[in-house]
């Protein structure tokens, strides 16, 4: 009897044990970032189109396929910008922009922190366009996404996060009907946050 209750509480322990460990190790983490848009504004059209910089929130949830290596979904919410033409010395217009992107990651062994890099796709989707009359872009952008970072542990399963990414987004602009340049946004996103294993 005593045998049985010994294997019992040796199996209870291992299995509790076990299940510890997969928590530890769980594969999932979410970071919250603040992040800085800062645009590099190349345009073909002639006018000089620039778009405004600004500091937005953002969102990724990690996947870790194993301790090395991991894909990272970003997101963040609509953002707003003001669109100026340094020709006509103007503002021009507005539009939102929805940016998510989808990255693969590599998480380099060190002690103390975890540095990455990271490569993808980004999707652009512009909304709320406003411009002048007879003048439109193309809604839809695919880009490349470079990205590198660090995470440093506070405690067992929270992160200080340093990141930062290089985003390709560009539009054609039409006027009239027929294409008259690329505006190319381009932007470099560096961002401060905090991560959470879980």
């Amino acid at each position: 009897m005593k045998k049985n209750l010994l294997a019992v509480a040796v199996l209870c322990a291992l299995t509790s044990g076990a299940a510890f460990a997969q928590q530890v190790e769980s594969p999932w983490l979410v970071r919250v970032r603040s992040l800085h848009l800062d645009s590099s504004n190349k345009d073909s059209t002639g006018l000089g189109l620039s778009i405004d910089n600004k500091t937005i929130p953002e969102v990724d949830i990690s996947y870790f396929f194993n301790k090395n290596v991991a894909a990272e979904l970003i997101l963040t919410v609509p953002q707003k910008h003001d669109l100026r033409s340094s020709v006509l010395g103007a503002h021009i217009g507005s539009l939102r922009h929805l940016p998510p992107s989808l990255l693969l990651q590599y998480h380099f062994d060190a002690p103390g922190f975890k540095p990455y890099v990271g490569a993808g796709v980004n999707y652009t989707r512009f909304s709320s366009v406003n411009l002048p009359a007879g003048v439109d872009i193309d809604r839809n952008s695919w880009g490349g996404a470079l990205q590198v970072g660090v995470d440093i542990p506070l405690s067992k399963n929270l992160y200080l996060n340093f990141d930062i990414k290089k985003v390709y987004i560009k539009t054609d602009v039409f006027a009239g009907g027929a294409k008259q340049g690329t505006f190319k946004v381009d932007p470099v996103l560096a961002g401060v946050g905090f991560g959470w294993r879980f």
